[in-house]
């Protein structure tokens, strides 16, 4: 009987081995070539979100702050919006209230707890809604829910965007195994982040940012800028001439100084503008002034071609900070200053408050925002004096002060002065003003700054070590250095004439102003296209110091 061959396993094992590696290859390749279909968790994404809250997006970036999406109404923070979107909204905790000062309005909105209302208050925060932001502020912003988020977009010149060609994902990063944001359909408008080869880095309008891949979207094109949003814009008063004003220091406890007028501008060829020192916070610290503000002195004024910008200081014994931070006083001092103005006929309304706190600094804009409306009305010049910028000014907030005045006035003046100890230097050396002016410029635009010049200097005296400081008139000045037989030399990096002495065995050294260094001074207005220049103080002036002004003034 013959007996069947046993055929091999060997070909069968082959087979099965191969259809393993065949199957494994497909899975590998499926895996490393197929899209991953992974969501990511979008409340996981914007950092885990309670009941109510929702993600704020600016432009592209998740902020740590939080916004609320209530009965379909987004909120944001108050605090983001004066950071981000508008600083002008105004809380007024006394009372409850926003208030939003236009360049010819003031509105008040009160704050409501429940949800709905413009101003909502919800856990000692206070939300203003998206419509009531986008009233006063030209932005672009989109709310939806679960999660809640809040988008925002703000108008850029040059923004690029694509448009999606073909429905597709966005994902966390650029590879078609990162998890799913979200998917975008034919037609959508994405914000373009960045371009690499095979990806792009796009912002979905309602706040993803993520990638799609490059062959799904059109090439880049720049964001259509036509805008719907219509602001209000700030109008200036201005004088066609340069602005040639003096400060007339008259004493608050001595109206009598009043009738010096005549005599105090008989040789000022070329001032146009004078700045009494009129009116001063009250001690009450309820918005009162003390005033000797004169009617007759502005008619006499007048008569000679002569505006009169009366001036507000906080000299005396009071709290700028509590008179400003309360709404009340702020506009019973706003009706005080207006009441004086009118009633004497004044042209404008100067502001010398000095030596503030950084934590005054947004009340000071407020009350501007708020005088400035009322100044216009009845056709009054606003006008602020500032210090050079320096560090310890660095919280002033010049753009925002600027905005809302008629002319910002440099005291380019006390470069040296009263420190502890006192370091003897120039009053007002021309670099130091030039710095200062160049600082203010970039903030405030050149023809509404007027750059104000000293009519003193300082005689430092050194004595066994000890320094001592004399304030001194040009006049003064000028008897010393007779009288002592001051050595005396240019100083051509200053600008400026240095007179040396002895006597009674100290020494003393004075960076003089006079002719020469005021003209400089002045060559610098029209050399930065400034509105004018101003003067510390009338009366401490050499004679034909206002002929010098008045010369270099000119082209």
């Amino acid at each position: 009987m013959r007996r069947e061959k046993k055929k091999s396993p060997v070909p069968m094992v082959m087979l099965v081995i191969l259809l393993i590696a065949v199957i494994g290859s497909v899975g590998f390749c499926a895996d490393r070539f197929m899209p991953s279909k992974e969501q990511m968790d979008l409340s996981e994404y914007y950092g885990g979100l309670k009941d109510q809250e929702a993600a704020l997006v600016m432009e592209s970036g998740i902020l740590e702050e939080r916004g609320l999406v209530v009965q379909e109404t987004g909120y944001i923070p108050l605090s983001v919006v004066n950071t981000y979107l508008n600083a002008r909204f105004f809380w007024d905790e006394g009372e409850n209230q926003i208030l939003y000062a236009t360049p010819s309005e003031l509105t008040r909105t009160p704050a409501q707890p429940e949800a709905g209302a413009e101003v909502y208050i919800k856990d000692g925060t206070v939300y203003l809604s998206i419509p009531f932001v986008g009233r006063y502020t030209d932005m672009d912003a989109f709310t939806r829910k679960d999660p809640g988020v809040i988008a925002i977009w703000l108008p850029k010149a040059g923004r690029q965007k694509v448009t999606v060609q073909k429905g597709t994902a966005v994902r966390l990063k650029d590879g078609i195994k990162s998890p799913i944001l979200g998917n975008v359909v034919i037609g959508d408008e994405l914000y373009l982040l960045e371009t690499q080869k095979d990806w792009m880095h796009v912002a979905t309008k309602d706040g993803l940012t993520g990638y799609v891949q490059t062959k799904t979207v059109s090439t880049p094109f720049e964001e259509n800028r036509e805008r719907s949003f219509v602001k209000e814009e700030y109008s200036y008063y201005s004088q066609e001439a340069p602005v040639v004003l003096a400060w007339h220091n008259v004493d608050i406890a001595f109206p009598e100084g009043n009738a010096y007028l005549n005599d105090m501008t008989a040789n000022t060829p070329g001032l146009n503008v004078i700045s009494p020192t009129w009116m001063r916070l009250h001690e009450d610290n309820s918005g009162n002034i003390h005033s000797i503000a004169s009617a007759a002195y502005v008619e006499e004024a007048h008569g000679k071609g002569i505006k009169v910008w009366g001036l507000l200081d906080n000299f005396g014994d009071c709290s700028t900070y509590e008179i400003l931070s309360s709404t009340a006083t702020r506009q019973n001092l706003i009706a005080n200053l207006i009441r004086e103005a009118v009633s004497c006929n004044m042209d404008g309304i100067n502001i010398d408050l000095e030596l503030l706190r950084e934590e005054t600094i947004p009340y000071l804009l407020e009350f501007l925002r708020e005088l400035f409306i009322e100044c216009h009305r009845n056709g009054l010049v606003l006008s602020i004096d500032t210090p050079v910028p320096d560090v310890y000014y660095s919280f002033y907030d010049l753009s925002a002060q600027g905005e809302a005045v008629d002319y910002m006035i440099i005291m380019g003046y006390d470069e040296h002065g009263y420190g502890d100890p006192p370091e003897p230097g120039s009053v007002a050396s021309l670099p130091w003003v030039e710095e200062g002016v160049k600082e203010v410029t970039a903030q405030v635009p050149n023809e509404r700054v007027i750059l104000a010049m000293p009519f003193y200097t300082r005689d430092w005296k050194t004595l066994s070590g000890t320094v001592s400081i004399s304030d001194i008139s040009m006049n003064q000045q000028q008897e010393l250095v007779t009288a002592n037989h001051a050595e005396i030399y240019w100083d051509k990096v200053l600008c400026q004439h240095v007179a040396t002495y002895e006597a009674e065995g100290a020494s003393h050294k004075i960076w003089m102003e006079d002719a020469e260094s005021i003209a400089e001074k002045t060559r610098l207005s029209r050399q930065y296209s400034l509105a004018g220049v101003g003067c510390w103080r009338l009366g401490q002036e050499e004679a034909g110091i206002w002929q010098v002004i008045t010369d270099n003034l000119k082209e």
